[in-house]
């Protein structure tokens, strides 16, 4: 694990920690209901670490269908491999 990496996980261990805190504080009110998308991202960014930073820059400058794209390629020539030639 990198050191780029181990530091993503760290912010999402404090953004989990930080968003559960106030929610624990406020104790039942609706402020509860805000911070929990930052639990929540706290919680991915803990479990994936920067592979989240690189799948969101992908998505934002249009990249987020290229392995897609890359793999309806390869099963059209897959399949242009197996089909007999016409007669």
């Amino acid at each position: 694990m990198t050191r780029r990496d181990i530091l993503w996980r760290g912010i999402g261990v404090v953004l989990a920690i930080g968003a559960c805190g106030v929610a624990a504080a406020v104790n039942g009110s609706a402020m509860a209901m805000l911070v929990f998308p930052i639990a929540l991202l706290g919680l991915t960014l803990m479990i994936n670490g920067k592979r989240v930073v690189v799948v969101l820059r992908a998505e934002r400058h249009g990249h987020g269908h290229t392995a897609e794209a890359i793999h309806a390629v390869r099963l059209r020539r897959s399949r242009r491999r197996v089909d007999p030639p016409y007669s």
